[in-house]
């Protein structure tokens, strides 16, 4: 509800508002990838039929996210992000399982992942 000024000088610093939006994820009570379908998506086969499976407002919020998050991703000449940064970045903070078990570099290896594949098939995804 707060009013933001966005010409203020502090969001020129394009890590200032990244940091910001990666907090508001990671300080989610669960994930936008809510941790009942942590292992789905793990072992998801389609993702586009486990994506609208996902409450609405995790389905909204997620469309509108990676509709941004592939904005950027074509701008990578210029900011260096790529698909496979942007899930490394997003990854583990997007999708991450309620109670960590015996693997985590192997989960950071599919978090990672299905990001990049939802970046790379968005329109497949979300069309």
């Amino acid at each position: 509800e707060e009013k933001l000024n966005l010409d203020d000088s502090q969001w020129e610093d394009i890590h200032v508002v990244t940091g910001a939006l990666k907090m508001f994820f990671r300080e989610l009570p669960e994930p936008l990838f809510p941790y009942c379908f942590f292992e789905q998506f793990v072992e998801a086969i389609t993702v586009k039929t486990l994506v609208k499976k996902l409450p609405r407002p995790n389905y909204d919020t997620m469309k509108v996210l990676f509709e941004h998050l592939k904005k950027i991703a074509a701008k990578e000449s210029v900011n260096l992000m790529s698909t496979q940064s942007l899930g490394i970045v997003f990854g583990p903070t997007l999708l991450r399982p309620e109670k960590e078990t015996g693997n985590m570099a192997v989960h950071m290896l599919y978090q990672n992942q299905i990001v990049e594949l939802m970046l790379s098939e968005y329109s497949k995804i979300f069309g």
